[in-house]
């Protein structure tokens, strides 16, 4: 059972420090990420939200919220409040930002239309 904590905790620690370098572009990791794989065509669809630098933003941003989903999994085997605490943000954080996602998604989607 510790193991599979110590992985989920791992897994979390990483996705949330990645939204994180993502979402404040580090090193400008984002200009990389957006360059070299959101801003390609993706076999006959073209580039869409994620192509765009608020787009890009608003996933990194998901990526941050599942870490600290994952975070509150592995808290809730040694403190149960800071745990809870981490579920109810990560899974509103999850929310706020897939509806953001997903209606940003349509507005490209309808940009692209000829």
């Amino acid at each position: 059972m510790l193991g599979i904590v110590a992985v989920v905790l791992v897994i979390g620690v990483v996705l949330a420090v990645a939204g994180v370098v993502l979402l404040v572009n580090l090193f400008g990791a984002g200009d990389h990420v957006i360059r070299r794989v959101t801003s390609k065509y993706l076999g006959s669809l073209p580039p869409g939200f994620a192509a765009s630098r608020r787009g890009f933003r608003i996933y990194a941003l998901l990526v941050f919220a599942v870490g600290i989903l994952c975070l509150g999994l592995a808290a809730t085997s040694w403190f149960l409040p800071a745990a809870a605490g981490l579920l109810v943000v990560g899974a509103l954080i999850f929310g706020i930002g897939s509806v953001l996602a997903i209606a940003g998604e349509v507005e490209t989607a309808r940009g692209n239309k000829p």
